[in-house]
């Protein structure tokens, strides 16, 4: 007897997931742990009457919460080094020569630029929203720009180069989950990808022009001294930021890049700002909270440590919960079997896997899964219609890898959010990139531009046993 949970009890636990979130959330403005919480409760509850085990779900729980050990690990890296960022003047001395070098005019669009450039060199969002991201979002912080649209130019940049560079691992990973060479898909995702870039970058210079307006010189002028009367100001503190690109860059994995930077960083204190021993690893754990009478410093001189990625960590784990509990009550599998089900053309099956996609991206609160599991589900459909795998590979990064920090409670939002202090809520409507992507996949799937076809599918359909 199948003990897995039938589409309509799937739908069920779908919608109280989407009740909870609405009522605990967006209603009563509560974090979304425990309505996260509650929803996996109701998942369990209705599993269990089913017939699943509590075996089977606590393995799919725990299998599920291993599997993003390595993301824990990063957070904690990271809080460590940004508390060390802030205290040792790093974070302070980018944002003094940053506002000075960039004009507010432009601001926008070069921020975004620059977290294209950078993550498309290192092939990591993270490490680029978690690095220039922050400096970045002080600087925009110090023209008056609101920084849920900062946030959102970073993250579009940073995902930029997370989907395009073929370093990235989301990039390695579409491409050998579709059996696609890593260059042609690359290629392929240009089509979709550069159109989204240009209009992203067009709304980000209107946008810029907008709040640029606004700018006041005498308050950044009055920014530089306060900066200068708080903090040791030098260009050789720029040298904490360019080690770590740098490491990131030679291949060095990002936790050692981290750490690295976090000592670098701690020495720094110690010489530049005069900070004790005991100071630097009290920071390394609590982070830093400015108290120095002057209210625009103590905005952007705020956060960081072990305790600034709690938070986080906590809805990281609440949510990694339900997702075990989904995949093991079969309830992914009977959406994406549903949605599968209703595919009549070339553009429903384009639609259907943008769909699935966002799906398990807000479902299972991973965006390797939202890679995966439609590779695996929608392979042979692609095969069977004669579309080449590339298109395949090419839309679970449209859909899967941008909208991934669009989610709080998904790993990548949850990240996000926590180094720029931006509920991807917020956020999200300046993520221009990150939801216009997966729109314009959609619109080439109906109007069959850029669909390829030919003898790379054929062969594909000989060798999986697939009749025309």
């Amino acid at each position: 007897m199948d003990n897995k949970l039938s589409f309509n009890k799937s739908l069920l636990v779908l919608l109280f997931l989407l009740l909870s979130i609405f009522v605990g959330v967006i209603m009563w403005e509560q974090d979304p742990q425990i309505p996260i919480v509650i929803s996996t409760i109701f998942a369990i509850v209705l599993s269990l009457f089913n017939g699943t085990s509590w075996d089977e779900l606590e393995e799919s729980i725990v299998k599920t919460i291993n599997s993003i050990t390595p993301s824990i690990v990063f957070l904690l890296a990271m809080g460590i080094m940004l508390g060390t960022w802030l205290h040792s003047g790093v974070v302070p001395t980018i944002i003094y020569y940053g506002s000075r070098l960039i004009s507010p005019n432009i601001f926008l669009p070069t921020a975004f630029l620059l977290c294209s450039i950078t993550s498309l060199t290192t092939g990591d969002s993270w490490g680029t929203a978690g690095t220039i991201g922050i400096a970045l979002l002080g600087i925009g912080m110090s023209f008056g720009v609101p920084t849920p649209v900062i946030a959102g130019a970073i993250v579009s940049g940073s995902y930029f180069g997370d989907k395009l560079s073929p370093i990235s691992d989301t990039t390695v990973l579409a491409s050998g989950v579709c059996e696609v060479d890593i260059i042609d898909h690359v290629k392929y995702m240009l089509f979709t990808t550069v159109p989204s870039m240009i209009i992203a970058m067009i709304i980000y210079f209107f946008l810029g022009l907008k709040y640029a307006k606004h700018v006041e010189v005498e308050q950044i002028l009055e920014l530089h001294r306060l900066l200068v009367e708080t903090f040791t100001i030098s260009p050789i503190l720029l040298l904490v930021p360019v080690a770590v690109l740098l490491m990131i860059v030679k291949k060095i994995k990002a936790v050692p890049a981290l750490i690295g930077g976090a000592v670098f960083a701690a020495v720094f204190a110690m010489i530049f700002q005069g900070a004790s021993l005991s100071e630097v690893v009290e920071v390394m754990h609590y982070g830093v909270e400015m108290d120095t009478g002057y209210e625009l410093i103590d905005e952007l001189i705020v956060g960081g440590g072990l305790d600034y990625v709690m938070w986080t960590i906590s809805l990281i784990f609440c949510a990694m919960a339900l997702a075990g509990v989904l995949d093991g009550s079969g309830v992914t599998e009977a959406i994406v079997n549903k949605i599968l089900g209703i595919v009549r053309s070339t553009g429903d099956l384009i639609l259907a896997t943008v769909v699935s996609s966002i799906f398990l991206n807000a479902a299972t609160a991973d965006q390797y899964l939202a890679i995966i599991f439609p590779a695996r589900m929608f392979k042979d459909a692609y095969v069977e219609r004669n579309i080449d795998l590339k298109v395949l590979s090419r839309t679970l990064e449209d859909a899967g890898t941008l909208t991934s920090p669009l989610f709080p409670w998904n790993t990548c939002g949850a990240f996000i959010g926590s180094a720029l202090g931006v509920s991807p809520f917020a956020y999200l409507p300046y993520a221009i990139l990150n939801w216009l992507n997966p729109i314009i996949a959609i619109i080439y799937g109906y109007a069959n531009l850029n669909i390829a076809t030919g003898d790379k599918a054929s062969e594909t359909k000989e060798a999986v046993g697939v009749e025309g």
